[in-house]
């Protein structure tokens, strides 16, 4: 039985799998708290990578963005 509240983004299949179905945890993103959120994994992966990358510039004291 799966955890309808659970969702995943496989990375395998490229579609939303519910936990406790599908493939295995290494091969998807989440948990996610609906279909839709795991659908969109990528787009909240890239915000979070590009805040950290603007943290780690202001830290370090570089105005200029990376390439």
């Amino acid at each position: 039985m799966s955890d309808a509240s659970q969702w995943y983004w496989c990375l395998r299949h490229r579609k939303v799998e519910p936990a406790g179905e599908g493939c295995a945890n290494d091969q998807r993103m989440g948990p996610y708290a609906s279909p839709e959120e795991a659908a969109h994994w990528k787009d909240k992966v890239e915000a979070r990578n590009q805040a950290w990358e603007e943290e780690d510039q202001e830290w370090e004291g570089d105005d200029q963005p990376s390439s």
